[in-house]
């Protein structure tokens, strides 16, 4: 049998990312033909380039996944209030990276795509909202402004068009809760970043002060911009169908390449992510599990089977290696693709520990506004804390299920199912660890959590 031979990166949006002789600074920019784009843009009518956008069936890479240019068409354009864009730069998922090498290496490209995006819904503001702990971040994109403004790529009367659109960064609350669209808003309102209930509060139609948003994340937004180079169609055949353009992977844990890598979607599998661009697991190691998404997707274990059929009607039969890597097939395995964070775990890893610490996490960052979500996230991190400490019992594995269980589908965000679905997936693949930390010499402390 022949193998495959693996296809190459190909970098769209990390193109200048790792070249040493390329810099922030928008004079760098403007040699690799910086803002050309943009004097497109203006060329065009708004409508125009939301309805490219739509025809290159980019979808959100923040995590859900949504088609980005069917989100612009849900805006509420005739309302008679003000139109705001929103960048989602609070990367907070564990195991997720790649937002902010945009942000640090190449922050023009991010401005471009935005005033880009805000032209084409008509937003006269926009914001980004960058994670609190992205310091140097935050002063990276602030200065990348000011040189913007002062070549008047955005600002008032970008580049003679008549139209204007200022650009805020915010730093933000601090709170995994916070890359949560409706929360994020919240906490740009200066209030306590407390998801809203959808419906009403669509951000499209009810997002800033009540206005018409749109919040796109930052990998979505520099699409944008390369959307507009190669048009819609073009786009769209890039990558696989409902899959299109490329997609940044970040890769973590036991690999001996740990990075960020950009596909085109689909056209690797999770096996070949591993072993063939990350160079295989740690000298002596066999692979036990995979988080393909980020925490908060489901876990996968290394020798079961996904079995089904795909949304095109086609069979499949899945090893753990042949999951393409695109939006749909860690969908189709029982997971999904998330954020784009793989975190690859070897027969080294303790999975009660691991999940300690993911529920120490989500405990942590819980809003606490939702009842279930407060009080079962904290519950769980107490229970894999004691098992941790050398005081399991038999019946854990059943309640850690059953308060997960009671958690999913009864919270007004998201966060209810990011806190629920580990424990329910860790302890379905690996409920004999679970249990036997309740036996012998395993019920001894390992772990030491806060």
């Amino acid at each position: 049998m022949i193998k495959k031979k693996t296809p190459k990166e190909r970098r769209i949006i990390l193109k200048h990312a790792d070249d040493p002789s390329y810099s922030n600074k928008i004079s760098c920019y403007l040699k690799n033909d910086g803002y050309s784009m943009l004097k497109k843009a203006f060329k065009m009518k708004p409508e125009q380039i939301g309805e490219e956008v739509l025809k290159s069936g980019v979808r959100g890479r923040g995590g859900a996944g949504f088609p980005a240019g069917m989100k612009w068409k849900f805006l509420d354009r005739k309302s008679g209030k003000p139109i705001y864009l929103i960048c989602n730069a609070d990367e907070s998922e564990p195991g997720t990276f790649k937002d902010r090498q945009i942000i640090y290496k190449d922050p023009h490209q991010l401005i471009e795509g935005m005033m880009i995006a805000a032209y084409a819904i008509q937003a006269k503001q926009a914001f980004i909202y960058i994670r609190a702990e992205f310091f140097e971040g935050a002063r990276i994109l602030e200065n990348a402004i000011a040189e913007a403004k002062s070549k008047n790529f955005c600002g008032e009367n970008i580049l003679g068009s008549k139209f204007s659109c200022d650009l805020i960064v915010h730093r933000g609350a601090g709170a995994y809760i916070c890359g949560e669209e409706t929360g994020l808003i919240e906490s740009l309102e200066g209030k306590r970043p407390n998801p809203r209930i959808k419906p009403p509060y669509f951000p499209a139609v009810l997002g800033l002060y009540q206005c018409p948003t749109i919040v796109n994340n930052v990998e979505t937004l520099c699409n944008v911009k390369h959307i507009l180079e190669i048009g819609g169609e073009e786009f769209s055949k890039i990558g696989k169908p409902n899959n299109t353009g490329t997609r940044i992977w970040c890769v973590s844990g036991h690999v001996q390449k740990p990075g960020y890598y950009e596909f085109e979607c689909g056209a690797l599998t999770l096996g070949e992510m591993i072993y063939d661009v990350c160079g295989g697991l740690l000298p002596g190691r066999t692979l036990k599990a995979v988080i393909p998404g980020g925490s908060s997707s489901k876990i996968l274990r290394a020798d079961e089977r996904f079995t089904g059929k795909l949304k095109d009607g086609t069979d499949f039969d899945w090893g753990i290696e042949d999951i393409p890597l695109d939006f749909d097939g860690p969908a189709s395995a029982g997971s999904m693709s998330g954020s784009g964070g793989i975190i690859v775990m070897d027969n080294s890893v303790d999975m009660v520990e691991a999940m300690a610490n993911i529920n120490a996490f989500y405990a942590h960052e819980s809003c606490g506004q939702c009842t279930p979500c407060r009080e079962g996230s904290l519950w769980m991190r107490k229970i894999t804390k004691r098992m941790c400490s050398g005081d399991a019992r038999e019946e854990d594995a059943d309640l850690l299920l059953s308060v997960a269980n009671q958690i999913e589908g009864r919270t007004i965000c998201a966060f209810g199912e990011a806190a629920a679905w580990p424990t329910q997936s860790f302890i379905a693949k690996f409920r004999d660890e679970f249990e036997e930390k309740a036996k012998g010499d395993s019920n001894k402390p390992t772990l030491q959590l806060i």
